[in-house]
């Protein structure tokens, strides 16, 4: 199924952390980036879509979350029990294994090779087929691609065995970078030992932590139409746009989190619709945003202004919405301002609706 006409939904977000290191490398420093000739403050795109997908699993439905692991010979037993109680266990490791190799995806042991992307109903579906002993290599592959969670339908699926299994994906999410400048920080902690003698005046434990502070830009973007390829119903595409703009909004990965509580949410999100291309707008904070009284307003004010700088070269979005935390500025000359996240989603979806052609 196919839309008449190609649409992107592009969504920018203003969102300032406190001291934090939500996202570190592989020393324990926060991720950082060079933008603009200056050091940016990053937070990659897997961290934050592996919290998008943490926030779809607690607030969606089954369906759409699905399950990356290499265990999947194991799943799809599990799944080869529920549908048929008279197969033991045994003997359901061993249809699940025959039948995932069938369909092109290696094992070994009982696991795949490599970590496999699967829904809930693919694995039910790949279930039923070792169940009626189906073999055709090309009907499991079928099976297989066929009712994709929203997240591998979003963000997409690789299988190195057998590429005609790879999902393509129908969203960028980008990595957020500071809209300013940066430097890493150090907090020295100490641990008391409670139960060590009096006379020891020394510490248990001593450390230290990185943290910086920042205020992001944060971008991400679906082709509608390819989303609705993919779930094949309008109705399934505007409920999983929804979920995911949402999940953007009040998703945040993990890192050092209960060190920092660093739970914020974004100043200003913006949705806009094309239907030339996607959009991303960190082109605003190429020269870095310098200010001595806070960074959110200044970047908001900076992200409106490049929005209508980028029309010399694009087509003017048919849609803006907007939701703020701050008062006025220059997001007025863009869009529509709704007055909350849910009264955003709402108006939304209604447009999306009526935009959406099957």
């Amino acid at each position: 199924m196919k839309t008449k006409q190609h649409l992107f939904l592009d969504i920018h977000a203003i969102q300032t952390l406190p001291p934090s290191n939500i996202n570190r490398d592989d020393t324990g420093s926060p991720k950082t980036a060079q933008y603009g000739g200056v050091r940016r403050s990053r937070v990659s795109s897997q961290s934050w879509k592996k919290a998008m997908r943490n926030f779809f699993n607690i607030n969606g439905e089954k369906s759409d979350v699905g399950i990356r692991t290499k265990e999947i010979v194991q799943y799809v037993a599990d799944k080869i029990i529920e549908i048929d109680h008279s197969i033991d266990v045994e003997a359901a490791l061993k249809k699940s294994d025959d039948i995932i190799n069938k369909a092109g995806v290696k094992t070994k042991d009982f696991k795949a090779k490599a970590l496999f992307f699967l829904s809930d109903t693919q694995a039910r579906q790949l279930a039923q087929a070792a169940i009626d002993n189906i073999s055709d290599k090309k009907q499991l592959q079928k099976l297989i691609k066929s009712g994709p969670a929203v997240d591998i339908a979003l963000f997409g699926r690789m299988v190195a065995d057998d590429p005609s299994l790879n999902e393509d994906a129908s969203s960028q999410v980008a990595h957020a970078i500071s809209t300013h400048t940066v430097q890493t920080e150090f907090d020295f902690f100490t641990a008391v030992d409670e139960l060590s003698p009096e006379d020891n005046a020394g510490a248990g434990m001593l450390g230290t932590v990185e943290y910086n502070s920042s205020t992001l830009y944060r971008y991400a973007n679906v082709a509608i139409h390819e989303l609705l390829v993919q779930l094949g119903e309008k109705k399934s595409v505007v409920n999983s746009l929804k979920l995911f703009v949402e999940a953007f909004a009040n998703s945040m990965p993990t890192g050092k989190v209960n060190t920092f509580a660093n739970q914020t949410l974004p100043q200003a999100l913006v949705l806009s619709l094309r239907t030339d291309r996607p959009v991303n707008l960190v082109s605003a904070f190429e020269e870095p945003v310098k200010s001595s009284d806070g960074y959110v307003s200044k970047s908001i004010d900076k992200l409106a202004k490049e929005f209508t700088k980028v029309e010399k070269m694009v087509k003017k979005p048919i849609l803006t919405f907007y939701v703020s935390l701050e008062d006025g500025g220059e997001l007025s000359k863009i869009g529509i301002e709704k007055n909350s996240l849910s009264e955003l989603l709402e108006d939304f979806s209604k447009e999306l609706v009526e935009l959406i052609q099957e």
